[in-house]
């Protein structure tokens, strides 16, 4: 036998990882496109549209008898997606653990949220009951999905690699993200020329993005394992099952301490992605078309970001790196409010710098919160993840708009958000990372 075509089993494991690895990776290629082209650019706008043209002489329609106004259906169909996404994500993260059977789940959730995005091509006319229904379904199965993706980390990755796995897999989504909108926004713009309505373009924009998320869901699906562990107690319904997970992590304060941080400073991320095309429109007097690239440059930015984040992790650890990226957020918006007014050139310098550090930071946070949770309780932990990052993600537009109210001044609405990254910087510098690993029951990594 030629002993040098003889692998080892330690060939063999790291080889079956990386495979692993790269499957992982593809589901946030598969369904980013989603959370860009359909969440931030299309549905919003073109949902409203729906609703008022559903609309009574006062402005108002009438889901299952409640009188709504138009032009809020929409944030109230994103409030609501969020309240059933909580309900249902503890349930299901218990059992991923409880079975060791997460790709079924995870494919359940991919699949109707898929679907329901790719039905969205017969949201026409005064259809916003259907839309707002598709929305729902689209936006709690993404949440769930979401939960159970990031929940296969800490079992594809050892310590040493989530960071650099992690921030890989936030580049593939940021990068196809980034790519469909360009082939979106070609159809949007010249929709004239490709013989279809603009109403038509949207849908198609909105479908392609569910077909998409179900066609490149098939690759983790493929390579993606289950691993049995311990039979443990049965599920307990949504918020009785959320309630013992955060009982659970009382046990683990240090978990919790890192927690309460990411969740200050992320709710000022989610508010500065949300707020940042109001504030360029109202505050700056800029064009749909200078927002719509602003929105690219974002993208294509935060991939190149994700990454080089990636590699100061190896060298500096993941929470140095996550404390500088709080200090880049910090100098973006303090820069953002001596922005001048109609200089599309100085916004998109603004758009570089959010970009450069969002998907870095958002990246290094789920790998670092990976290795502070118990073994065995991955999905359970994340569950919790999502759910209060959703659950608090108010707190940034209620500042936001709440200072605008009282100064009627957008600048001094977005500098506001620097509490946020200032407050978590803080509180994360407090975290022992290292001792929190161990309490955990994890094995501590050289650097961190």
């Amino acid at each position: 036998m030629d002993t040098d075509t003889v692998r080892s089993p330690a060939a063999d494991d790291s080889a079956g990882r990386r495979r692993e690895q790269r499957g992982w990776y593809f589901y946030d290629w598969a369904c980013s496109v989603y959370s860009t082209s359909v969440l931030t650019v299309f549905l919003g706008p073109y949902l409203t549209s729906v609703a008022e043209a559903a609309a009574d002489a006062d402005g108002f329609v009438h889901p299952l008898g409640v009188p709504v106004r138009a032009g809020s259906f929409f944030a109230y169909a994103v409030s609501l997606s969020v309240v059933v996404a909580v309900l249902v994500m503890p349930l299901v993260g218990a059992a991923a653990d409880r079975t060791g059977r997460k790709k079924p789940l995870l494919a359940a959730a991919a699949y109707t949220g898929a679907a329901a995005t790719a039905g969205m091509f017969f949201l026409d006319g005064d259809r916003y009951l259907l839309g707002g229904l598709l929305l729902v379904a689209a936006n709690a199965a993404q949440s769930v999905a979401m939960m159970l993706y990031n929940s296969y980390l800490p079992q594809i990755a050892p310590p040493e690699e989530r960071d650099a796995v992690s921030s890989r897999g936030w580049a593939f989504g940021y990068a196809a993200g980034a790519l469909v909108l360009v082939a979106n926004l070609v159809l949007y713009t010249g929709h004239e020329s490709f013989g279809v309505s603009e109403g038509m373009a949207v849908r198609i924009c909105l479908a392609s993005a569910g077909l998409w998320w179900g066609a490149f869901a098939l690759i983790p699906l493929r390579r993606l394992r289950d691993r049995r562990t311990p039979a443990r107690e049965a599920a307990l319904p949504g918020f009785r099952q959320l309630a013992a997970t955060l009982r659970d992590m009382r046990r683990h304060p240090l978990t919790l301490a890192f927690l309460l941080a990411y969740l200050v400073y992320n709710d000022g991320i989610q508010t500065v992605i949300s707020q940042a095309s109001v504030y360029g429109s109202k505050e700056l007097g800029l064009g749909q078309s200078t927002l719509i690239v602003a929105v690219l440059l974002v993208q294509v930015l935060a991939v190149a970001g994700a990454l080089l984040l990636g590699r100061l992790a190896r060298r500096y650890g993941a929470k140095r790196t996550i404390l500088g990226s709080l200090v880049a957020w910090t100098l973006t918006l303090a820069a953002g409010y001596f922005l001048p007014a109609g200089a599309p050139g100085w916004f998109f310098v603004l758009a570089a710098g959010i970009g450069l550090v969002l998907g870095g930071s958002q990246a290094l946070s789920r790998s670092l919160f990976s290795q502070l949770v118990p073994p065995g309780k991955e999905a359970e932990y994340f569950s919790a993840y999502e759910i209060s990052d959703r659950g608090l993600s108010w707190l940034g537009p209620l500042l936001f708009g709440l200072t605008y109210q009282l100064t009627g001044s957008y600048r001094d609405a977005i500098v506001s958000l620097v509490g946020f990254f200032v407050l978590g910087f803080v509180l994360l510098a407090r975290v022992p990372v290292r001792r929190a690993i161990a309490d955990a029951g994890n094995p501590v990594p050289q650097r961190i």
